[in-house]
């Protein structure tokens, strides 16, 4: 039914007199096609008959004729609307919730559009979001979208969805008005998609609904819909495009089956939160925890106010069964299209035509009740700002802003005559939220079954190495301990997870390989300990960033090296100390013999000073020492080679009850040419390793399953090598570290890793967790710990043939050389001074007074400058 603007036609007549009205100018027809029975087309339509009335109340002579129409909800009948009001009723614009796909089809169908305009008719869309298919290169001219761009609302999900770390979602997508909407709905996923993988996460699961509103049981076809969600492991849920009434019972019914409590997530687009407002407190009791955004404009301005009362008074003596009547961002739109059409018409200098008109709606630019009016391609210009809205108690609070410019916003400030927040979107801006169920922490947003239980986590229960995990069984209490290292690491990763995981420790008495497996057929839910990375067992699991890096590794005993006995005492110092050493030596006994000699017979001869610089260092010198200066210069060296001596002493030591042992077998080709049998964890992947890649006989390799019998099966003889991944080999050298080394190529693996389902979550948040256990230490920490419970801390002392050099006593050769040299420039300049020696270097007339002592400062100062002392401050 076309419903004319009556009322205003009646005020046209009643101010045929007023001096703005041009003469015989013929009233304008502009279509509208809503959906009387939506809430959205409700509002829709007292916003446009409002503009209609304000436009003749401000300008008497303009004659704006709206012809309303019912689409019923249906495309269809939306498209054959459209066309008869073009074709019968000579509209000369079309406002309404049209598709491009629809602008397309009236185009093609109408008759006015091909015989007697041959131009088509400007058609203003207030579908939200304006959604331009990437199929259709370039918007129809006559095609001008209201609403903002899809993308950008695609932008503000991911937004979310990233501040939240979800990696997995679900979306639901209603084809309303039972449309042609798959390249729609396709081109928004698409946009979705590209979006998410920014923030790095996906859609997991998309569900398609036909439009409700057309189904003879919408709750039966909303109700089996959420029991296929309910059974999918993610907790996601964003509900991409529904109706408000569409909405409304899919919230009801999702609180009844439970899917409204904690650990759900619900996201909803612009075109429901918009509408919040319009709901009472039954629906909102429904929604609980859900999480929105929704287009902002100035609601504080006089013009929004005056338009807020009245529209709020024609809405309720309309619609007086809806219990609330404030306008929504697509009443705003509506009213500021109505207004957009009209200020085209009244631009146009004389006959209004399709072209002139759709040119001029194009240069609008005015500031609407909705925001700047100013298109651009067909779309609005201007970047919108949404507010971020969170359903609490019988509404809704606002918990931040988001723009595709500034991110979430935090402070306060003017943008675009809007006060939002600016910030740098840190995890604090979105905060606190009431999520479903009244949960304080975020949701982790996936479960692996229908209900919030415990993770069943598999344990190796016969590794050989129960230092990683050991399963303790008390059969008094009927209770099962679980400990080790790989333990500690796990719980210490679960701390750090933003969410809180629940789970059990549950026994596995099969092999590695086995227990990877029950991961994949669902026997376990994940599994955690000395499990190497492998790349056979990616076809069952999803591993987790290595906490401990890996390889094989053979160790063998060690026995006697005679060849490293020979002058192994050199290999105690580097060349460098040795050096050092003499060279100190010989200079401060030619400082003492220069001291000595002149008063000093017993220090008569070069030879003398040679014998002395020897003697000194065993404290075996025999010639008095007369002079006190020489005294000076000896006390301090006789500390250093005190403390020389002792380091000699200790180093020699140890390289002679350690150094002196080489393996037993030198590599693996020996092995294999002697067929010598070897050893491995029988339990674990070494045995397969063995066969397939090193190529070893199997009946040359034996399985053990602890670690003492290792020691047993090598004093008996019985195997000649044992093979080890290289934390086990940590383990097992700090436990018996002396008879023990390793031999031959570390062959590289993947290190140990917790193992999960593929697609999980977990795996991200779990892989975040080590490296954040690693960089804080306490991933060493605990690694000493490990080590430290041993016989033996390390295994490094096997291979300690590390030389000391000069670096440790630095210091003291300062100290002492220091010394020595200011005492050499004091003899030399006493000498010189006495005219027992010529000084052929020194400057003339510089052998006298204070001279000689700036002299012997600057050389001095040069001698410190060059000395090589690490730890010297440069001036």
């Amino acid at each position: 039914m076309a419903v004319a603007s009556k009322s205003f036609a009646r005020e046209g007549e009643k101010n045929m007199n007023c001096p703005m009205r041009k003469a015989a100018v013929p009233p304008v027809n502009a279509g509208a096609v809503l959906y009387y029975d939506s809430r959205m087309g409700k509002e829709q339509k007292v916003a446009m008959d409002m503009a209609a009335r304000d436009l003749h109340r401000l300008n008497c002579s303009m004659q704006l004729v709206l012809h309303l129409k019912d689409s019923h909800g249906n495309s269809a009948r939306a498209t054959s609307t459209a066309i008869h009001l073009i074709d019968t009723k000579r509209v000369q614009a079309v406002i309404g919730t049209l598709t491009i796909q629809e602008a397309a089809l009236i185009s093609d169908n109408s008759k006015s559009f091909k015989d007697q305009v041959r131009i088509p008719i400007p058609i203003i869309s207030l579908a939200s979001p304006a959604i331009v298919p990437s199929l259709i290169p370039i918007q129809p001219f006559f095609f001008i979208q209201m609403a903002s761009d899809v993308t950008l609302h695609m932008k503000c999900i991911a937004a979310i969805i990233g501040h939240f770390r979800w990696r997995k979602v679900n979306t639901i997508y209603e084809k309303i008005n039972n449309n042609n909407g798959f390249s729609a709905e396709l081109e928004t996923l698409t946009l979705l998609s590209d979006s998410l993988h920014v923030v790095d996460s996906a859609i997991e699961y998309h569900s398609t609904l036909p439009s409700l509103s057309s189904l003879p049981d919408r709750k039966a076809a909303i109700e089996k819909e959420l029991m296929k969600l309910r059974s999918l492991s993610n907790r996601v849920f964003i509900l991409l495009q529904s109706s408000l009434e569409s909405a409304i019972l899919l919230f009801e019914k999702a609180n009844q089956m439970g899917m409204m409590e904690k650990g759900y997530v619900w996201i909803v687009t612009d075109e429901i939160a918009s509408l919040l407002d319009s709901v009472d407190s039954s629906v909102t009791y429904n929604m609980q925890g859900l999480i929105g955004f929704k287009t902002s404009f100035v609601s504080s301005s006089e013009t929004f106010k005056q338009f807020k009362t009245k529209f709020r008074k024609k809405f309720g003596s309309e619609y007086p069964e809806e219990e609330n009547a404030n306008p929504s961002i697509f009443a705003l739109r509506a009213y500021d299209a109505t207004l957009a059409i009209a200020q085209a018409i009244n631009k146009i200098q004389g006959r209004v035509t399709p072209k002139k008109l759709s040119q001029q709606i194009m240069l609008s630019n005015f500031e609407g009740l909705s925001g700047k009016i100013n298109f651009k391609n067909g779309t609005l210009s201007q970047v919108p700002v949404f507010r971020i809205i969170n359903v609490v108690g019988k509404s809704y609070k606002e918990i931040a802003f988001w723009s595709p410019e500034f991110n979430f916003l935090e402070n306060f400030t003017q943008y675009d005559n809007l006060k939002v927040t600016i910030g740098n979107g840190s995890s604090g801006l979105l905060g606190p939220i009431f999520w479903p169920g009244g949960l304080q922490t975020v949701p982790k947003g996936w479960t692996y079954s229908g209900e919030e239980k415990a993770l069943r986590i598999g344990v190796p229960a016969k590794g050989t190495f129960n230092q990683f995990v050991k399963v303790t069984c008390e059969q008094d209490q009927n209770r099962t301990f679980v400990s080790g290292f790989s333990i500690d690491v796990f719980e210490a990763v679960v701390k750090r997870l933003p969410y809180h995981l629940p789970y059990v420790l549950v026994p596995f008495y099969g092999s590695y390989d086995e227990m990877v497996e029950q991961v994949y057929y669902k026997g376990l839910d994940a599994a955690v300990g000395d499990t190497e990375i492998m790349a056979d067992r990616f076809r069952y699991a999803e591993f987790t960033q290595p906490y401990v890096e890996s390889g094989l590794v053979m160790v063998v005993k060690v026995k006697p090296d005679k060849l490293k006995e020979e002058w192994l005492f050199i290999k105690v110092f580097t060349k460098r100390m040795w050096l050092m050493i003499v060279v100190m030596h010989l200079f401060i006994g030619f400082v003492v013999w220069l001291i000595e000699h002149a008063g000093n017979p017993e220090f008569e001869g070069f030879g003398t000073m040679l014998w002395f610089s020897v003697t000194v260092l065993f404290f075996l010198q025999r010639e008095p020492i007369k002079n006190s200066l020489s005294r000076f210069v000896l006390a301090p060296w006789f500390f250093v080679i005190l403390i020389v001596s002792a380091s000699f002493t200790a180093s020699l030591t140890s390289k002679m009850t350690v150094a002196r042992f080489k393996p037993s077998v030198p590599d693996i080709v020996t092995l294999q040419k002697t067929h010598a049998a070897v050893a491995c964890n029988g339990n674990s992947f070494i045995v397969r390793y063995l066969i397939n890649v090193l190529n070893f006989k199997p009946e040359n390799i034996r399985g053990v399953h602890s670690i003492s019998e290792y020691p047993e099966a090598f004093e008996r003889e019985e195997i000649a090598a044992a093979f080890f991944v290289v934390p086990h080999a940590k383990v097992f050298l700090a436990k018996y570290c002396k008879g023990y080394t390793i031999a031959g190529p570390t062959f590289s693996l993947g290190g140990f890793g917790f193992a999960f389902p593929k697609g999980s979550p977990l795996v991200t948040d779990i892989s975040k967790g080590i490296l954040e256990v690693k960089q804080s230490g306490e991933m060493k920490r605990l690694e000493k710990f490990l080590l430290s419970s041993n016989n033996c801390s390390s295994s490094a002392n096997l291979y300690d043939d590390l030389e000391l050099g000069p670096e440790p006593f630095y210091i003291l050769f300062l100290i002492s050389g220091g010394i020595s040299a200011f005492a050499f420039v004091l003899t030399i300049v006493r000498l010189a001074q006495k005219g027992q020696l010529k000084m052929t270097f020194m400057p003339a007339g510089m052998v006298d007074g204070s001279r000689v002592w700036m002299w012997a400062i600057i050389f001095l100062a040069r001698i410190y400058v060059n000395f090589p002392f690490p730890y010297r401050i440069r001036i």
